[in-house]
């Protein structure tokens, strides 16, 4: 189904979400569009909305599986702001959030599906889930120059970090159980990257509930959902494997004329499994036993 706006889809496709969990996919531009579609239907999300500009294309049967939405997506806070209206429209049910060319990984993914994970982390009194976002790069930028390639896709398997997320309201002390976490492309090349859009983590996955918001910064409203871990043991977390900075970084002026290789001592070929994932410590499989 096509709708010609955010607003329409709200107003008449309640019973869209009749069921979840439910995949919002923002699409920038048209690069891997229908792989990071499939990619989530594959994790059995049941309902993908797709929030594009009317000129990108899709196959035909691709899009009849789909909810299509036309969007401004270049507003500053495009994605939050639409992720948060559909918060109203479903609370009740577990959202989750991406821009195109973002792939979704979560511990042993390969044999147990997203629902699966939800109902385990639903199980834990869990209403949210930390996502790492890990970024991927073509290995040869002459022959992908915007640093986009599934079959040559490269990540870093060192240079994260992770600092105390101050707190105003407390005279800038550290959260509790809360972090700002570092790392990748946004690290290496920081100084085309603004701070505020320097971290890489994001609260992608969790659970819509009358008055949340989702801040432009992708925390929630509600600062227990901000959490890494319940106080009693740690959770599952999850990773986004994301083409988003390098695509960035080699299509604005700013920076592409400034990187010829994103490759260094530290990268490494993505194997496109969860176990690599969790071997390089860049997310979490907790209690799941």
């Amino acid at each position: 189904m096509r709708y010609a706006s955010l607003s329409d889809f709200l107003s008449t496709s309640r019973t869209a979400f009749a069921k979840g969990p439910v995949a919002i996919i923002m699409a920038e531009d048209e690069v891997e569009v229908d792989t990071t579609l499939r990619h989530h239907q594959s994790a059995e999300f049941p309902v993908v909305l797709l929030l594009a500009p009317p000129e990108i294309s899709l196959p035909d049967a691709l899009e009849q599986t789909i909810h299509r939405i036309d969007h401004d997506v270049h507003a500053e806070g495009a994605l939050a702001d639409a992720v948060t209206r559909v918060i109203d429209a479903a609370a009740g049910l577990w959202l989750f959030y991406c821009f195109n060319a973002e792939y979704l990984f979560h511990p042993f993914c390969e044999t147990r599906n997203v629902r699966e994970l939800l109902a385990f982390h639903s199980e834990e009194r869990r209403q949210a889930l930390l996502t790492y976002v890990i970024d991927l790069y073509a290995g040869d930028l002459t022959q992908h120059p915007n640093a986009v390639s599934l079959h040559d896709a490269h990540l870093d398997k060192s240079g994260y970090y992770a600092l105390g997320r101050p707190d105003p309201a407390n005279h800038n002390h550290p959260k509790e159980r809360q972090l700002d976490f570092f790392g990748g492309l946004r690290w290496r090349f920081e100084e085309h990257i603004s701070p505020q859009r320097r971290k890489i983590d994001r609260i992608s996955l969790f659970r819509a509930k009358p008055g949340l918001r989702l801040n432009r910064d992708f925390t929630l409203s509600d600062e227990e959902m901000n959490t890494y871990a319940c106080p009693w043991h740690n959770n599952i977390t999850t990773a986004l494997a994301s083409f988003r900075t390098a695509k960035a970084l080699r299509t604005n002026p700013g920076s592409r004329f400034d990187i010829h290789d994103f490759r260094w001592r530290n990268s490494t070929p993505f194997e496109w499994h969860s176990q690599q994932l969790m071997d390089l410590g860049l997310m979490e499989p907790g209690q799941w036993f």
